[in-house]
């Protein structure tokens, strides 16, 4: 194994030219005798997310959320353009009854418009909590699909 290069990494095992597989109890042929490198790691690397449980609907099926949500750790919550102010502000109404003074970033202004009526996720500044960052516009077949869903609060399910 100190030929192939990984032999000293306890973590990986190598599949020599030959095509079968070494630490195997029984021995698996392969199609194509290349030299791979298989990881046998038990756990999951820190690096990547835990596969979540999807939840189940009314008719026991798993359902799954096809659109972004608001981030509760980031503080950001659901919020309607109430009136275009000119210089990439809006006055958002928020759900949590809040008017807020809405900021269209730049990375948002270049890539979409923002009427008034739209469905944003918006994230209230911690210093300021008058003012906030608009973070996402939903186009107006997935505000429906909240809607429908009745995942918007009641405060502004407009839709």
């Amino acid at each position: 194994m100190n030929g192939v290069g990984h032999g000293t990494n306890p973590c990986f095992r190598a599949i020599i030219a030959v095509g079968v597989w070494l630490d195997s109890v029984h021995p698996v042929h392969l199609s194509r005798p290349n030299l791979l490198r298989i990881s046998v790691r038990s756990e999951p690397l820190p690096f990547r997310r835990k596969e979540e449980e999807p939840t189940l609907g009314a008719d026991g099926q798993p359902e799954f959320v096809r659109v972004r949500l608001p981030r509760k750790k980031e503080n950001e919550m659901f919020g309607i353009a109430d009136q275009l102010m000119g210089a990439s502000r809006i006055k958002i109404m928020c759900a949590d009854g809040k008017f807020r003074m809405g900021r269209i970033p730049g990375k948002i202004k270049k890539r979409m418009w923002i009427r008034e009526g739209d469905l944003v996720i918006v994230a209230p500044w911690s210093f300021q909590d008058e003012k906030a960052n608009i973070a996402y516009r939903y186009t107006k077949t997935q505000a429906m699909y909240l809607s429908r869903k009745q995942m918007l609060p009641k405060s502004i399910d407009v839709f």
